[in-house]
C-alpha cells in the first residue's frame, strides 16, 4: 500500500510542477483565479501534512510568492514521502479544520484525500487555462504511467 501512495505523490508532484510551468510560461494572460487555485491545491498538501506532523499550517487561500512555488511544491512531496514511509498509516490524527472544528482521520485518509483534492483543482485549473487560451496539460493518471 506505501508503494501505491507513493507513486501517487510521485503523479501529484509531477502534474503541479507542469502546471506552474505553464502558468509561468503564460503569466501575462492568466487570470488571478487560476493562481489562487495553483496556491491553493499547494497549500491543501502542506496542511494536510501539518495536521499529521504537528505543524504549522498555511492558510487555505494564502497566496504564495509566485517563485515559491515549485519550493513549496516539493517541499510537499518530500514530506508526503517522509510520512508513507515513516508513520503508521493506519494511525488516527485529531485535528482542526479552518473553521476550527475537531476531526479524527487515519493518516492514510488524510494522504488519499490530499492526492484527490489536488487531482479535482488541477481540473479546474485546466478550465480556466483553456478559458484564457492556454492548451491544458494532459494529467490523467494513465497519461502519466504510459
Amino acid at each position: 500500500m506505501k508503494d501505491k501512495l507513493v507513486d501517487l505523490f510521485e503523479y501529484t508532484h509531477h502534474f503541479n510542477v507542469e502546471m506552474i510551468k505553464v502558468i509561468s510560461e503564460n503569466r501575462e494572460i492568466i487570470d488571478d483565479k487560476t493562481i489562487s487555485l495553483m496556491n491553493h491545491t499547494l497549500n491543501a498538501q502542506q496542511i494536510w501534512n501539518a495536521r499529521i506532523l504537528g505543524e504549522i499550517t498555511f492558510e487555505v487561500w494564502q497566496i504564495n510568492p509566485f517563485e515559491s512555488l515549485l519550493e513549496i511544491n516539493h517541499n510537499n512531496f518530500i514530506k508526503s514521502i517522509d510520512i508513507i514511509s515513516n508513520l503508521d498509516l493506519e494511525q488516527k490524527i485529531e485535528y482542526h479544520n479552518s473553521k476550527g472544528a475537531t476531526f479524527e482521520n487515519s493518516i492514510f485518509e488524510m494522504l488519499f484525500h490530499a492526492v484527490n483534492h489536488s487531482t479535482y483543482h488541477r481540473g479546474q485549473i485546466n478550465s480556466l487555462l483553456k478559458q484564457n487560451g492556454v492548451n491544458p496539460v494532459l494529467t490523467d493518471y494513465i497519461f502519466y504511467k504510459r
